[in-house]
């Protein structure tokens, strides 16, 4: 197959869906499919860059918090979209933005077939002003999102069910699939490689992962060692980078000064050699947002052999890879939060065996069988399939 691959940028640093769009695109054409990518350029210039490139859009008052967000828009060109809808067999769409309103206009009038995938919800966003607990907003940019995208393609990939029991709620009608973004599982000999692991002592470094935005709610987990029993003895981590920066370190500073913490929280932006090196030294690690359509970047913490404590909520999904209830908490709970940090931190010797048991998660999220999964439902689409299973 010929497929086109729309994003508003592929290439943007620190940003999951930019980072699945470019792990799929490099699997598919592993595969031995023919796959462009229609995308703002690179900003790196030394870095790959799209087939077919568009230039940076730019949206007054709010520029500022969408790039804080390791994000940016693509201005929609037709001409360049015309050339790039002509070439491809199948068009997917990795998000419900303006440039893809327009491209599948271009689509439909050349007579091509789009799928896409639900990469992220409407609070996604709307968080960011603090309305994602807003529920009339959020189900009106629902309901436009699946009236003028989704339902126009032929094919919806859903990474977790929990997406999919959402779309199915809102009634969207094109066959919804259950696939994973997947990711890459450790090799034979990484595996092998890999230290077992060992019992924590104090001071006991608790890690998160995630952009500093509002949804992953960092600040829950900062809450939440005012009722930690060793919050003494805790060093947090908190890997990232975005606009709630500086709101995070204010409340760690004020902990510190308080005297809950003794270690201040470390923060930074760390690479991925240097979050699996931190993975192998944590006792736990925390993941707090309580927006999160898969949350694959929690599942690579954990397949170093590191115990979670999630958040679990409506629109998160990240619990599913919790393997028992110690190890999930009520999203935005601080208190809860702290109750199941105390439990594990109550019985250090315990985690190595419990670490041991998340290293096998990794195994029913492995992009190979998404990849391949995610071409049978492209060829399904071309071929009129409505029936959504593979």
């Amino acid at each position: 197959m010929r497929i086109l691959f729309v994003v508003n940028n592929c290439y943007v640093k620190g940003n999951g869906l930019s980072a699945s769009a470019q792990r799929t695109v490099a699997g598919l054409r592993q595969l031995g499919h023919e796959v462009r990518v229609l995308s703002g350029a690179n900003p790196d210039p030394r870095g790959p860059q799209p087939e077919y490139v568009l230039p940076d859009a730019h949206v007054p008052v709010f520029d500022g918090l969408i790039h804080a967000q390791g994000y940016c828009f693509a201005r929609a060109e037709r001409s360049v979209l015309r050339e790039a809808v002509r070439w491809a067999d199948v068009i997917h769409l990795e998000e419900p933005f303006p440039l893809q309103w327009h491209t599948l206009a271009v689509a439909r009038s050349e007579g091509r077939v789009c799928t896409a995938t639900y990469h992220l919800h409407p609070e996604n966003l709307l968080s960011s002003v603090h309305l994602g607990h807003w529920r009339l907003p959020n189900h009106l940019i629902l309901r436009w999102w699946r009236d003028h995208v989704f339902n126009r393609c032929a094919a919806v990939q859903c990474p977790t069910r929990s997406v999919q029991r959402r779309l199915e709620a809102f009634r969207f009608r094109p066959p919804l699939y259950l696939i994973s973004n997947g990711i890459q599982p450790l090799s034979a000999e990484e595996k092998a490689a890999a230290p077992l692991p060992a019992v924590p002592r104090a001071p006991y470094i608790l890690l998160c992962v995630g952009r500093y935005s509002v949804e992953k709610d960092q600040k829950t987990l900062l809450r939440a060692m005012r009722y930690s029993r060793h919050a003494k003895d805790i060093q947090l981590v908190l890997a990232g980078r975005g606009p709630q920066e500086k709101r995070l370190k204010s409340l760690a500073d004020r902990l510190v000064r308080e005297g809950t913490l003794v270690h201040p929280p470390r923060f930074g932006f760390y690479s991925m050699a240097e979050l699996t090196a931190l993975a192998e030294k944590a006792a736990l690690y925390v993941h707090c947002a309580d927006v999160e359509v898969e949350g694959l970047g929690c599942l690579e913490a954990l397949r170093v052999g590191l115990v979670p404590v999630l958040a679990d909520g409506e629109l998160t999904a990240t619990a599913q890879f919790a393997l028992g209830p110690d190890s999930v908490f009520p999203a935005g709970d601080e208190r809860k939060l702290a109750e199941r940090i105390d439990h594990w931190l109550d019985r250090p010797e315990a985690l190595p065996e419990e670490a041991a048991r998340y290293r096998a998660v990794e195994q029913d999220y492995d992009i190979a069988d998404s990849l391949r999964r995610l071409a049978q439902m492209m060829e399904a689409a071309l071929k009129g399939d409505t029936h959504g299973k593979l």
